[in-house]
């Protein structure tokens, strides 16, 4: 007689239970129907991240530096910034109406430490989770059921989801990627010399020349330039692409005819309210294999560390 396999006996029972349960299938599809890739969802967290740490104020760039209070509040503002980027429905007893059905809402920084309270028993959730230093984030539905939870141990009673009963998550998104925090993933000599200036365009400037062949967000700027006016500090006439031209770098927007470019230099073109700088030098015989963009009537390829700079081209037209 064949030995059982109890793991796989658990995930058909799972399976079953899953495909019994309607109003988590039909949550499941709506929430996948309106955003199928998940990128508007993750723009949300990002989002939320940055209105916590407030750049353009504080200089902040760390989930370390909030406040208690502040990482206390986390999880509401993801509840209201879900709710307006995707007009869910108010719930009557829960956060939302999703396909007509009650869904609660909670956040984590911490996976699995999503604080459920005893109201929610026996409707769906909605688990999310998001890690600014790893940049992946997770979002899942779970049924909640008091056999599936530890009992809660703080004053207001809220539980959370044991720990082996996570497999019973239909997650939507899992380890998905996060748009990245740039600041948190630079070294410790990059960082001191990004913020070693008194003046936001020197430190705009140190950012770009650092930072080469990285996507780099609009709040990073922000948060180095702390100022208002902060996307003048990028723009030529002055800016980040006029002060480095002569170094050879040039910095790409999320224009259609920027993004080109970047692609054509074998580069991560940047997405929406993103840049990516590059060191460039004019393309000459050593380079027939290497990625090439025309730019001022001339090939030009990416530059290598022990290439002498020379004047950078200047960027086509703006056009979305």
């Amino acid at each position: 007689m064949l030995p059982i396999d109890i793991h796989a006996v658990q995930k058909i029972a799972l399976a079953e239970e899953l495909e019994r349960d309607t109003d988590l299938k039909a949550v499941h599809a709506e929430l996948l129907s309106v955003d199928p890739t998940g990128e508007r969802f993750a723009a949300v967290l990002r989002s939320t991240i940055d209105q916590l740490l407030n750049g353009e104020d504080t200089g902040r760039y760390d989930w370390k530096d909030l406040y208690k209070t502040e990482r206390t509040h986390a999880g509401t503002l993801v509840e209201i910034n879900l709710q307006r980027r995707f007009q869910f429905e108010d719930g009557e007893k829960m956060d939302y109406r999703i396909a007509g059905i009650e869904v609660d809402c909670k956040y984590s920084q911490s996976f699995g430490g999503w604080m459920i309270p005893p109201e929610a028993k026996g409707h769906l959730c909605l688990l999310v989770w998001a890690n600014d230093y790893k940049s992946l984030w997770s979002a899942g539905l779970f049924r909640v059921r008091e056999e599936w939870l530890n009992r809660g141990g703080n004053r207001d009673a809220k539980l959370t989801v044991k720990a082996q009963h996570r497999d019973k998550i239909l997650w939507l998104w899992h380890d998905a990627e996060l748009p990245e925090n740039i600041l948190l993933h630079m070294s410790s000599s990059d960082i001191a010399a990004v913020f070693a200036s008194k003046s936001g365009q020197q430190r705009v400037n140190e950012l770009f020349q650092r930072t080469q062949g990285r996507r780099i967000s609009r709040n990073v700027v922000r948060t180095v330039a702390q100022q208002k006016d902060y996307m003048k500090r990028v723009r030529g006439n002055g800016g980040a692409r006029s002060a480095l031209r002569p170094k050879g770098i040039i910095i790409m927007g999320d224009y259609d005819s920027h993004r080109a470019v970047a692609e054509q230099l074998g580069l991560e073109p940047p997405m929406e309210g993103e840049f990516v700088s590059a060191r460039v030098i004019r393309a000459d015989e050593r380079h027939q294999r290497t990625p090439q963009a025309e730019l001022d009537g001339q090939r030009w390829v990416v530059a290598s560390k022990t290439d002498p700079p020379e004047m950078a081209p200047l960027l086509p037209t703006h056009t979305k």
